[in-house]
């Protein structure tokens, strides 16, 4: 049995016992969590899709850690105008390990 859910204006593919990175949440390690946007849930044959989400569909979650991802360089360069910018940055993120995918 798998799910796809919506986080963060992402999608994820999920099932009992993966662990997933989405945008920062606010919660704490360790805080149980219960996801509502779920857009599609299948058990082997059995395929509902949300119209845009399933009705009374739940996917329990279990917040493991937050933290920050690696660090990028943005680099802007203009040849012959001595124009170089230089920034970093790095994404927040919240580690989840799913736990349960109920529906009605």
């Amino acid at each position: 049995m798998y799910a796809v859910i919506k986080s963060g204006g992402k999608q994820y593919k999920v099932a009992a016992g993966d662990l997933i990175r989405v945008e920062k949440l606010e919660a704490k390690a360790g805080d149980k969590i219960d996801i509502t946007d779920v857009l599609l849930i299948a058990d082997g044959e059995n395929v509902t899709v949300g119209k845009p989400l399933v009705q009374g569909a739940t996917v329990s979650a279990e917040v493991k850690e937050q933290g920050r991802g690696d660090k990028i360089r943005v680099i802007k360069f203009r040849r012959r105008k001595n124009y170089r910018r230089q920034m970093g940055h790095r994404q927040a993120y919240t580690e989840l390990a799913i736990t349960d995918i109920k529906t009605k």
